[in-house]
């Protein structure tokens, strides 16, 4: 049994993804981040640096329990337990690996900047103190997209000539362009990818998780935009006081 702590977001989504897919008995722990649950003393004892997802696999290596951190090792982690979805062969092993690492230090942080300007902040600041920061993110977004498309002109997935956690991990970030200020139609290879994984069963069903829960807007209380984008964030490492 794996118990994952998650919440419905393209960082969580990746993670469900893996799971559904590797065909792994699971259960889902809640970690409402605009409630503040991230940093509550045990979660952060699974996830110190208080980000969700996080897993504690009851059943790890050596049949020890293990809790792995940070959505990127969590999908190597099932690939390596699995022997799924992560090629062991050098060449292909590396190709998903750098990939991978383009959504963590890319795609992620960057187009969650952007979808945080054009989407959230505008909802209130005034436009003119934050026009830069979207100007900023939309350019930086719609450079990555153009990454991916030009990647995927004459290929069917991502990395290693098959389906990967490269793809599990980059396209949950691609599921709402236009929050991101992104024209979706100028990257039809990144589309036709996109939509082929979206209409997977098992993708389906993981972006089902918790779907209760998900955002029906952009605006947020003065509690969840505090939490999330406040002090609260600068002063978490007294949470574990």
């Amino acid at each position: 049994m794996i118990d994952c702590y998650t919440w419905p977001t393209p960082n969580g989504h990746k993670v469900h993804i893996m799971l559904e897919e590797c065909g792994l008995e699971w259960a889902v722990h809640p970690i409402n981040i605009g409630e503040g649950e991230q940093f509550k003393p045990e979660f952060l004892k699974i996830s110190p640096n208080n980000k969700m997802p996080a897993i504690i696999d009851r059943e790890g290596p050596n049949d020890k329990e293990i809790a792995i951190f940070e959505s990127a090792a969590i999908l190597v982690y099932l690939g390596d337990k699995t022997s799924r979805f992560l090629p062991k062969e050098p060449h292909k092993y590396y190709d998903v690996i750098q990939w991978l690492m383009f959504q963590m230090g890319s795609v992620g942080p960057m187009l969650g900047q952007s979808h945080h300007f054009n989407a959230y902040a505008r909802e209130r600041v005034e436009l003119d103190k934050i026009q830069y920061g979207i100007d900023r993110y939309v350019n930086e977004g719609n450079r990555i997209y153009g990454v991916v498309n030009r990647h995927l002109e004459g290929r069917e997935w991502i990395a290693a000539d098959e389906y990967t956690i490269a793809d599990m991990a980059i396209m949950p970030w691609l599921r709402d362009p236009a929050k991101q200020g992104i024209d979706i139609a100028n990257y039809p290879n990144l589309e036709r990818w996109r939509d082929k994984i979206w209409q997977r069963p098992q993708v389906i069903k993981a972006l089902e998780t918790l779907a209760e829960h998900r955002r029906k807007s952009n605006a947020h209380s003065d509690k969840q935009w505090e939490i999330m984008f406040g002090k609260t964030q600068s002063l978490q490492g007294q949470a574990a006081e």
